[in-house]
């Protein structure tokens, strides 16, 4: 009990700006349509507010814009048809059937489908329309998606691009202390490390995707910002790297694996690619620094240049190792260190055509050039 009740309290501690966050747009929502516009059920303001603040940052616009045309969607067609049948079990049957039929023909997403569904139900069992159609529901659904728009915006007020820089360097962070594991395993020829190090390789799958999020959430607060938005070029290059970035560390993931092989094989791994490894894990570094002043609007060319000059040192190590014809999962591994290495480089914005050329010259292979 007392384990359940620490978990509850830790997550709470995480979570509770977010909760603060929702239980205040809801409120605020709620006072704006019944308090100051006057209406007598404003249901949907607070709950339109709960419903994009669920969503994940970034696609609050979208769900917004969505909210809003679901609403309109399911008032209108069960009003139409309230004043067309009456209510009762028919209606609803009718409601239903139009409402999730022309949703799903027509592509919606799961949350439209969902909010027209249930803004026609609500209509039709809870509070039938009595007279003429008034856009209540409407109106509270844009109070309550607005608000959420500005709650979920004060948290980044001061600085939108700080959560985005915080994630960019953890992301390398974490990339840089796999490699360092990897490492090491080779280096003391440790099965069990090499294989801690391949499951940790898995999970590094979420750091990236929780920098493409925070690169959304980062851009949709830049677009709600007219004098930030000469960010918005800024974001598209981390988003380009981004997308590098996740290549890699499939690659990663990968040279993990081969990792594995070789320590089991009980074959000395060879001292070339230890260093190899080592520059590898410089170049990431270097290359996360090097993101880090670019958002942070520094100059990020020495870091940019140190990486490039690590990635370069790490293929061309690797490419010695070949020479002695090593065993398999030492090929392999050199394959993946020259992979990773063309990410890397083209995630800080080196010319691709070139980068696979400088790199593939390295390893000794032929290039177009040649």
């Amino acid at each position: 009990m007392r384990e359940w009740w620490g978990a509850a309290l830790g997550r709470l501690r995480q979570a509770w700006v977010p909760v603060v966050e929702a239980v205040l747009a809801a409120t605020v929502a709620w006072l704006i349509a019944a308090r100051l516009i006057g209406h007598p059920d404003p249901f949907f303001a607070p709950s339109a507010a709960l419903i994009v603040l669920s969503e994940s940052r970034g696609q609050r616009v979208r769900q917004t814009v969505e909210l809003i045309l679901g609403v309109a969607g399911g008032v209108l067609t069960a009003e139409l048809m309230i004043h067309a049948l009456g209510p009762g079990t028919g209606t609803m049957v009718v409601v239903l059937l139009l409402t999730l039929g022309v949703t799903v023909a027509a592509g919606a997403s799961s949350t439209l489908i969902t909010q027209t569904t249930v803004s026609a139900l609500y209509l039709v069992v809870v509070a039938a329309p009595k007279g003429d159609f008034t856009p209540f529901r409407f109106v509270d659904a844009l109070i309550g998606g607005a608000v959420a728009l500005a709650a979920s915006q004060l948290v980044v007020a001061r600085d939108p691009l700080a959560p985005l820089l915080a994630e960019a360097r953890q992301t390398y962070a974490d990339l840089a202390a796999l490699l360092d594991r990897i490492h090491d395993a080779l280096g003391s020829c440790d099965a069990d490390a090499a294989q801690a190090a391949l499951e940790r390789a898995r999970q590094v799958d979420g750091c990236v995707e929780r920098l493409r999020a925070a690169v959304q959430a980062c851009a949709e607060t830049v677009r709600l910002r007219v004098r930030r938005r000469r960010h918005l070029g800024q974001l598209e290059q981390v988003e380009a790297t981004t997308r590098q970035l996740d290549y890699a560390v499939r690659n990663i993931r990968v040279l993990a694996r081969n990792g594995v092989t070789l320590t089991r094989l009980h074959t000395a791994t060879p001292p070339e690619l230890g260093t190899a490894l080592g520059s590898l894990t410089e170049a990431v570094r270097e290359a996360g620094a090097a993101l880090a002043r670019d958002l942070t609007g520094q100059d990020a060319d020495r870091h940019a240049d140190r990486a490039d000059e690590a990635a370069m040192a790490a293929v061309r190590v690797a490419a010695e190792l070949l020479e002695s014809r090593p065993p398999l999962p030492v090929v392999m591994i050199v394959g993946q260190i020259r992979a990773t290495a063309i990410d890397l480089l083209r995630g800080i914005g080196t010319d691709d055509v070139a980068v696979l050329n400088r790199v593939d010259e390295a390893l000794g292979l032929p290039t177009p050039a040649s």
